[in-house]
């Protein structure tokens, strides 16, 4: 291998790190959950990778996309135009992108429950798991842990808890069957 593949390779290999560490400071978990009238439970669950810069940092926030992939959408933060979001929800991207380089370059992380708890949701929702009640219960446990014990979430964690126990199927299930529609929470 000539010395300039092995510089290049090292350059890429410290920009994967060094992408790493923003991403550690301005990077965002998220297992969103989005009240959705056909879903089996109500709810639909969503895991969402976000990645934060001010306008004027631009090349930063495409850097990230390239490190990543050239993945994601890059838009303006809804409600502050000065800021730009890369956002990364395409779940087999999660999968064949994102996961095996957090796996690689997350090791050090502070946030790496976040990360763990997220990529633990990604795989139980390609396995089907939020088609059962015991399911969706560990991934709305895993959304809550994932956002500083549910600090900001709009939605009780009980209040969705309840739904879910209660076996409610989604109101379009139900009328499909002609059965009453079973009131929500």
């Amino acid at each position: 291998m000539s010395t300039d593949n092995q510089q290049e390779r090292l350059l890429s290999e410290r920009k994967k790190w060094f992408v790493a560490g923003l991403i550690e400071g301005e990077g965002s978990f998220c297992i969103g959950i989005k009240k959705h009238p056909t879903a089996p439970y109500g709810y639909f669950v969503d895991p969402m990778f976000f990645f934060y810069q001010h306008k004027t940092r631009k090349p930063m926030i495409e850097m990230v996309r390239a490190t990543l992939g050239n993945v994601g959408k890059i838009k303006p933060k809804p409600g502050n135009e000065d800021v730009l979001v890369l956002q990364i929800s395409s779940r087999r991207t999660i999968v064949e992108k994102l996961i095996p380089f957090f796996d690689k370059y997350f090791i050090f992380s502070v946030r790496k429950d976040d990360y763990e708890s997220f990529k633990k949701a990604t795989f139980m929702l390609l396995e089907g798991k939020h088609h059962t009640q015991e399911g969706m219960l560990e991934l709305i446990e895993l959304a809550y842990k994932t956002c500083r014990e549910g600090k900001y979430r709009r939605i009780p964690k009980e209040i969705i808890l309840n739904r879910i126990l209660r076996g409610r199927t989604s109101d379009a299930s139900l009328k499909r069957r002609g059965e009453e529609t079973v009131r929500s929470a």
